[in-house]
């Protein structure tokens, strides 16, 4: 129903609420009486995207080719129908002792393409830093677009081994996670580990995060894709 002012009629929900009334309204020669309490306003709809940034773990680690080689998979068939969705998509990766952006925040497959032709791997496991800057990116793009929805998939095994301000760098890495949940960044966590002696690392910083936990054992490459697009809807 319009406010005072009528400024977008919807002419199509208007005739329909006149319709029901013709019968009881007089007839003065016009196919059909439309009346002040029959005006209905258009009610348009902004179409919220969302900002995937991938926070992936490039150490030595085992299966680090493999998360990277799925990673790249899962974020090229993303962005095939992101402008349709206006969904965006970012990847940080972490290694040795740092975090570094690999794919700045973008709706192009050609960028894409173009930045993840070779997907650097080895070293230490830097888990807070990859946090940290995600956090960041996230946070600054949340800024810029008070509308879209934040949305950080990290795809790791959760055995940080490098420290971001000298403490215990896996408390650093949930203390992060509590963080991101504390200011409303949604959370789905890829865990790679696939070791003999599991440590469940990843999955207890998906709890802390209250994120959706997939095993990537369990995803064939191009399933991380589809597990990212069930976590949208």
């Amino acid at each position: 129903m319009p406010g005072d002012k009528l400024i977008d009629l919807a002419f199509d929900a208007t005739l329909r609420a006149a319709a029901v009334f013709q019968k009881s309204r007089k007839s003065s020669g016009s196919a059909i009486i439309i009346e002040k309490c029959d005006f209905r306003e258009k009610v348009r709809e902004k179409k919220i995207g969302n900002t995937l940034l991938f926070v992936v773990d490039a150490s030595g680690s085992m299966g680090a080719n493999q998360r990277m080689k799925a990673t790249k998979t899962a974020i090229l068939s993303l962005l095939n129908d992101a402008y349709q969705k206006r969904d965006m998509v970012g990847l940080v990766a972490f290694r040795n002792s740092s975090a570094e952006m690999l794919l700045g925040i973008t709706r192009s497959v050609h960028l894409a393409n173009k930045n993840l032709k070779e997907l650097p791997t080895g070293g230490k496991t830097p888990l807070a830093a990859g946090l940290a800057l995600g956090y960041e990116i996230l946070k600054s793009r949340k800024v810029k677009d008070p509308d879209m929805v934040p949305v950080l998939v990290l795809v790791s095994d959760g055995r940080a081994n490098v420290s971001l301000k000298g403490g215990d760098p896996v408390e650093e890495a949930k203390e992060l996670g509590r963080k991101m949940r504390a200011e409303g960044i949604n959370g789905l966590v890829i865990d790679s580990e696939n070791d003999f002696i599991e440590l469940g690392l990843a999955k207890e910083l998906a709890e802390v995060m209250e994120a959706r936990y997939y095993k990537l054992e369990d995803l064939r490459a191009q399933e991380i894709e589809g597990a990212v697009r069930s976590f949208l809807r």
